[in-house]
């Protein structure tokens, strides 16, 4: 079985994990409604996508 030689050092073991840290999730506008969206993904409050309607969402 495979056991490491030397202890990790903080250093070492600090620096794998530099890229570990949690990113804030992208926002835009939707150009139709202004309502926040995520970038590339239907509007979730019209239902429209680069100015065309794909999903008729009804107001019921």
């Amino acid at each position: 079985m495979a056991v490491p030689k030397r202890k990790t050092s903080k250093a070492r073991k600090r620096q794998r994990r530099a890229h570990h840290a949690l990113m804030a999730p992208a926002h835009s506008t939707c150009p139709n409604c202004q309502a926040p969206t995520i970038p590339h993904r239907i509007c979730a409050n019209c239902g429209s996508y680069k100015g065309e309607v794909i999903v008729a969402i009804g107001n019921d």
